[in-house]
Formats: C-alpha cells, structure tokens, sequence
C-alpha cells in the first residue's frame, strides 16, 4: 500500500468528488446529517481504508465542488489544496468541462476546449507534484454510455486521453474510471448505476472507488 501513517490525502473534483459533503467540514466520519466526505466513492474509499487498515492514521479529505471545471479548480488550488498540505491529492476533473458543450452550447463562455483543458490540469499537476511527500492520482473524466460513437462519450474519451498523456509525462498512477465503467456496461445498463450517465449511485460510486484503490496498492485480504 502506498499511503502511509499519519498521512493527509486530498481529493479535488466536481460534483462526483463533492456528492452532498457537508460544506464547513472535510474530513472525518459521517454522523447522522453530518457528512464530511459526501456520499460518493471518496465515503466508500475512506470506509474501506480505515476497515482493512486501523492501523494506518489516515486523514482524508473531500474539497469536490458540485460544478466545476478545471479552470475552477484552478482558481481556488491555493485555498482548497496547497494550504491544506496534502501528502497525497487526488485530481478528478472534466465531466462539466465536456458537458457545457452539449448542454449549454448556446454559452462558450462555460466550455473549455481540449487544448485549454491539457494546458490548465498539465500546469497544476506538474506544480503541485513536487510539494507532495506522498503522490499525485490522477483519475479521468467519464461517461457511463456503452456506445462510443454517442457524441458526448466521444468527447469525454478525448479529455480522458489528455488525463493519460499528461499521467505518462509526469509518471502519476492514472486511474482511467472510464474502462471500469465500461467492464459493468457489459453486464449492466447505465440506468443500473446512475440517472443521467454521470453521477453514480452507491454502485457505481463504489466501481469509482475500487478503481482509485487499485491505483494504491490496495490490498483486501491485508491482515
């Protein structure tokens, strides 16, 4: 396992990420209303962390904002990552910066193109790496749609490739959450883990947090 005692791991993102955490606490276990991580596969990666490591004295931490694209991420890195003091960050960011396009294509102010999309996550990878003790993870944008010719998965596999390049360039664990969506596809239909082919129930949020595990070295028979 690649975390390590007593070490601080940060996940950033949008709605995915964020999934109704209580805003005004980041960190620590849900208690009735209180939900800190939300209720998405940052809740399911912290349950199955301190499950099957006690040992370990991990604080994680869920700064998703419900909406954002990466320029935003940008705009608050300062105040929601670097002043934090990660050892570990977790990046999950593009879903908006693809679904503007199809959803608002009457508002280009609110899309982000390829090029500025690699520009701006290349920029805050490659600075923020350095800082960390621990490691960068990052994870693709997806589209829970079996059909690859479907216009918005075409776009979101687009950014997913800008994920994998600039994973390769700066030798980061990618999580690529697209292919393990599509292993379920092949058995399930989208409406199975999720509403509207973006944000996952448990089910799906638990495919999310599987796969960044693995990224981890998480083992489940650790004793």
């Amino acid at each position: 396992m690649k975390l390590q005692n007593g070490q601080r791991l940060v996940f950033i993102g949008d709605s995915v990420t964020d999934m109704g955490r209580t805003r005004g606490a980041q960190d620590g276990p849900s208690e009735g209303l209180f939900e800190p991580l939300g209720k998405g596969y940052v809740h399911v990666v912290s349950g199955l962390l301190n499950a099957v490591y006690p040992e370990l004295l991990l604080r994680i931490t869920n700064v998703g904002n419900s909406g954002n694209n990466v320029l935003d991420l940008k705009n608050r890195w300062q105040k929601d990552v670097l002043d934090l003091e990660p050892d570990w960050l977790s990046i999950m960011i593009g879903i908006n910066d693809v679904w503007r396009q199809f959803d608002s294509p009457q508002l280009p102010e609110q899309h982000v193109s390829p090029e500025l999309y690699e520009k701006t996550l290349g920029e805050l990878v490659s600075s923020t790496r350095p800082q960390l003790s621990g490691g960068l993870v990052l994870m693709t944008p997806y589209f829970i749609e079996p059909d690859r010719q479907d216009a918005m998965r075409r776009r979101m596999d687009e950014y997913g490739d800008v994920c994998r390049r600039i994973a390769a360039r700066e030798n980061l664990p990618l999580v690529d959450t697209q292919a393990a969506f599509d292993r379920v596809l092949k058995y399930r239909h989208s409406s199975y883990i999720t509403w509207d082919r973006v944000h996952p129930n448990i089910y799906g949020a638990t495919v999310l947090a599987r796969a960044f595990l693995e990224a981890v070295g998480f083992d489940y028979n650790h004793q």
